[in-house]
């Protein structure tokens, strides 16, 4: 009798997925199996004007945070703090209306338009000279991206030339008379944005948008030939979005350095193990994007290399139809960013840029609430991956239990990336835990080279899932500690629903 309760006992255990045991995994890392060498690029972020983003985000001239310029101090040193690379401007779907003609010169002879794609009213009173002023503050590349919806190609090339043009010319020169005689020197420039989208303006059909954006791309080119062109790919993901790519790189191989990719994601119907999957999605569209750039580059012969620039990610779904899209995000979220880094750098050898959606307060990393700046949960990962993810990415060997959800079949519960600073002789091991409630003991190995005897070791967790930040309370941030190793292994217990960073001085 005893023994049939206990069979039935493991029987329900294992229907209702409860383990009688802690999970276990195993963890193994070889330095000499390097995939990629890792883009600072991969760390960007991305600035439109929509909502509180640029005006009463990063720039409010009345506020006492604001300096010189008008530009908040607490957001500049927040976005520093961040380890933000290169920041893309002025949209997005604004991008496709805006004439950049409309925001130099004189402030107060600036017209005000209203913006077709957002509905709010565009004063001007930040363009070109003034955002770059901000990206400089921040130590951050600048990335602007062209209307390639109701712009022209003199307009994109002459942007091109108002930017980095030599003196003597006619758009450089109206720099220098808008205070600016030296030139700037912007190296990223994005070819439109979401123009497969029946929601731009200027919606095109693949053909119609490459054969427009090549014109664009070569007159941009023809004044620099020094930038870096980024096309407009896919955005859309509902049908043909492989065809759209491939039709784009046909066209415009020649002269683009990247082809973008853009991805939103949700927990609409509140399932937690669907949501941690979805980057598994993400990474699928990055091999398929691979797999068309690698066939593009053969038919042709090309030795020139074409990257992705993943150039709008974030978690996006509560605040979906909000005017100004303040979303507050919570752990779930958190462990979500990390899933898309992880995701990253694992194919850091294609990936060469990434840029969060947005900067701040628009489904952002940091908040301004009644002049207070705030950090959101998400600002955590992408801080420890700025700071410290830098070098080559290792082929990591992960043994974990598994899970099915949805359209996503045998996801490893741990998300693992591995990476070697060779600079600093650091291995670097990234783990989200997506699993809800179990924490996984894990032994790590090293499979060359030796390690310290100490681990530092970075986690951001919360006591919930639903845990949120705000202006009083940062209930979700980063807690570090140091561990001991022992022999060849570090044992490790990563605790449930957490995001783990675990960095090793490694000898070769």
């Amino acid at each position: 009798m005893k023994k049939r309760y206990l069979c039935l006992l493991m029987a329900y255990f294992a229907l209702n997925g409860i383990h009688a045991q802690p999970l276990k995994a195993r963890i193994k890392v070889d330095i000499e199996r390097r995939t990629g060498d890792i883009d600072p690029m991969l760390y960007g972020n991305f600035t439109e004007h929509l909502g509180r983003c640029i005006y009463g985000g990063i720039y409010d001239p009345k506020s006492p945070q604001a300096n010189a310029d008008g530009f908040r101090k607490d957001v500049i040193d927040a976005t520093r703090n961040l380890g933000v690379s290169i920041i893309r401007w002025p949209g997005g779907n604004f991008v496709s209306g805006y004439h950049w003609q409309d925001g130099i010169g004189p402030v107060d002879q600036r017209p005000h338009r209203k913006d077709l794609a957002w509905g709010d009213i565009e004063p001007n009173a930040v363009g070109t000279d003034e955002w770059l002023k901000f990206t400089k503050a921040t130590g951050a590349e600048p990335y602007i991206c062209v209307n390639m919806g109701t712009g022209t190609w003199d307009e994109a090339r002459n942007w091109v030339e108002y930017c980095n043009g030599k003196p003597g010319l006619y758009f450089s020169d109206l720099r220098a008379r808008n205070g600016h005689p030296e030139a700037y020197k912007v190296k990223y420039w994005g070819l439109g944005n979401e123009v497969d989208g029946e929601w731009q303006m200027g919606h095109r059909s693949a053909e119609d948008y490459s054969k427009y954006a090549l014109e664009a791309a070569k007159l941009m080119k023809w004044s620099d030939d020094s930038i870096k062109l980024i096309a407009s790919g896919s955005s859309n993901y509902v049908r043909d979005w492989a065809e759209w790519d491939r039709t784009v790189l046909n066209y415009m191989h020649d002269y683009i350095d990247y082809i973008s990719l853009h991805h939103y994601s949700g927990n609409r119907d509140a399932d937690h193990n669907k949501f941690m999957a979805v980057t598994v999605g993400v990474e699928n569209n990055i091999r398929i994007t691979e797999g068309i750039i690698n066939e593009v580059r053969s038919k042709y012969r090309m030795k020139k290399p074409i990257y992705i620039a993943f150039d709008e990610y974030n978690v996006w779904y509560r605040a979906w139809n909000e005017q100004k899209l303040e979303e507050k995000y919570n752990l779930q979220d958190a462990l979500v960013v990390a899933g898309y880094l992880n995701v990253f750098v694992r194919n850091s050898h294609i990936v060469k840029m990434a840029n969060m959606a947005q900067l701040v307060n628009v489904i952002a990393p940091m908040m301004v609430t009644d002049g207070q700046l705030w950090l959101q949960p998400i600002y955590y990962p992408l801080q420890l991956f700025a700071a410290n993810c830098k070098g080559t990415a290792l082929d990591t060997f992960v043994d974990c239990d598994r899970y099915d959800a949805g359209d996503f079949t045998r996801v490893p519960y741990l998300d693992v990336t591995s990476i070697y600073n060779s600079r600093k002789g650091e291995l670097i091991v990234n783990v989200v835990n997506r699993h809800k409630d179990k924490a996984i003991e894990t032994s790590i190995s090293l499979q060359h080279g030796k390690w310290n005897s100490k681990a530092s070791v970075s986690e951001v967790n919360g006591a919930r899932l639903e845990d949120v930040n705000n202006e009083k309370e940062q209930k979700v941030k980063t807690v570090a500690k140091e561990v001991s190793l022992s022999g060849e292994n570090l044992q490790y217990t990563f605790p449930a629903h957490s995001f783990t960073q675990i960095i090793i001085k490694t000898k070769v």
